[in-house]
C-alpha cells in the first residue's frame, strides 16, 4: 500500500504542473481557440490541455500495474485505445483529420479495448439474463466510439467535462464500495486526481481547453471503466449509465433533434441543451456548478439505489433520465443556436 501514497498524488501533481507547461506551449506556438459564431465563449484561449489528464492517468496506470494493484490485462486495455484516440485528437487539434479517418481509428480503439475486455457480460434485463455472445463484441464498440464522440461534443463551455469525469469516477468509487468491489476502486480514483490537476486551469473561466486529444480520451475510458464494471457486476454498468446520464441525454437528443430537421451532424453547433442553458444564464461556472448539483442531487442516488438492489436497473435509467429529456425538450435542444 505503501506506493499508493506517491502514485496517487503523482496522477494530480503531474496533470497540475503538464497542464501548466501545455499552456506555455499552446501559448507559445499560437495553439488558440478562436471565437466564431458556432463557439460558446468570448475570449481566445490556449486549447490541448487534456493532453497532461492523458500522460497523468497512462503512467499512472502503468505504475498501479507494476505495483500489483492492477492486472495488467486492465491496464493495457486502457492504455493502448485511450492512448490510440488522444494520439488521434491531438493530430487533430494541430491540424485537421477527416472524419471519415478519426471515426476509423475510433472504431480500432474501441475494437482493442473489447478484445481486452473479452466482450460484454451477460446483462440482466429485469428478470432475464442476456447473453450477447460475439454481438456484445459489436455493441461494446459502437457504444464506446458514441461515448467518446458525445463527450468531444459536451465539452463545449468551461470546466463541464472535467467536472462530469470527476463525478462520474467519484460515482463509480461509490459504487464498487456498495457492491463489496473495493478492489476496483483505484482506476476511477486515479481519474479523479489526473482530471482535478488539470480542472484547476480550465475552472472557469478557462486559462486553457482541454481539446479533442483530452474530451475522446476521457469519453473511452469512462466507456471502458464502465465496461469493466459490468464484468465485475452487471449491475454496475447501469450504475455507470445513470451516472453519465446528463451528457448521454443531452448529446444523444441533440443529435437526434437535428437529424430529424435534416442538419449535418458532423458540423460544429452550439445547440446543445447546456450551451442554451449557458447563454440563457450568461455563465458557464453556473451551469457546469448545475449539472455537478444534478449529478449529485438526483443521479447518484439513483445509482445507489439500482446497485443496493432496491430497485431495478432499467427502471432506474428509465426514471434517471426522462426528467433530464424534459429539460432538453424545454431548452429546444438540437433547435438552432440562438
Amino acid at each position: 500500500m505503501t506506493s499508493l501514497y506517491w502514485i496517487l498524488p503523482f496522477a494530480l501533481i503531474a496533470a497540475l504542473i503538464g497542464t501548466a507547461m501545455l499552456r506555455r506551449y499552446a501559448l507559445s506556438n499560437s495553439l488558440i481557440d478562436i471565437p466564431n459564431s458556432r463557439s460558446s465563449h468570448t475570449l481566445p484561449t490556449p486549447r490541448g490541455g487534456g493532453v497532461a489528464i492523458v500522460v497523468s492517468f497512462i503512467v499512472s496506470a502503468i505504475l498501479l500495474g507494476g505495483n500489483g494493484f492492477l492486472p495488467w490485462l486492465i491496464v493495457w486495455g486502457l492504455v493502448i485505445p485511450g492512448a490510440l484516440v488522444a494520439l488521434i485528437g491531438f493530430l487533430d487539434d494541430h491540424g485537421h483529420i477527416p472524419a471519415r479517418w478519426r471515426l476509423l481509428g475510433h472504431f480500432a480503439a474501441a475494437a482493442i479495448a473489447m478484445f481486452f475486455l473479452g466482450g460484454l457480460p451477460v446483462l440482466q434485463f429485469f428478470q432475464l439474463s442476456i447473453d450477447l455472445g460475439w454481438f456484445g463484441y459489436g455493441l461494446g464498440a459502437v457504444f464506446l466510439v458514441w461515448l467518446l464522440n458525445l463527450y468531444n461534443f459536451m465539452d463545449g463551455i468551461d470546466g463541464l467535462a472535467s467536472l462530469q469525469a470527476i463525478f462520474v469516477s467519484i460515482g463509480g468509487t461509490l459504487m464498487y464500495i456498495l457492491t463489496n468491489a473495493s478492489e476496483s476502486i483505484w482506476l476511477p480514483i486515479t481519474l479523479v486526481l489526473s482530471v482535478s490537476g488539470f480542472l484547476y486551469w480550465n475552472f472557469p473561466p478557462a486559462r486553457i481547453f482541454m481539446g479533442d486529444a483530452g474530451s475522446g480520451f476521457l469519453g473511452i475510458i469512462l466507456g471502458i471503466l464502465s465496461l469493466q464494471a459490468a464484468w465485475t457486476n452487471p449491475t454496475l454498468l447501469l450504475a455507470w449509465l445513470i451516472l453519465l446520464g446528463v451528457f448521454i441525454v443531452d448529446a444523444t437528443y441533440t443529435l437526434f433533434v437535428r437529424l430529424l430537421r435534416g442538419e449535418k451532424v458532423y458540423e460544429a453547433h452550439r445547440s446543445h441543451a447546456y450551451q442554451i442553458a449557458s447563454r440563457q444564464a450568461g455563465s458557464h461556472r453556473r451551469v457546469a456548478l448545475a449539472v455537478v448539483g444534478i449529478n449529485f442531487v438526483w443521479l447518484l442516488p439513483i445509482s445507489a439505489l439500482v446497485c443496493l438492489g432496491l430497485i431495478d436497473g432499467f427502471l432506474g435509467v428509465l426514471i434517471a433520465y426522462v426528467p433530464l429529456t424534459v429539460v432538453a425538450l424545454r431548452l429546444k435542444a438540437g433547435q438552432g443556436d440562438t
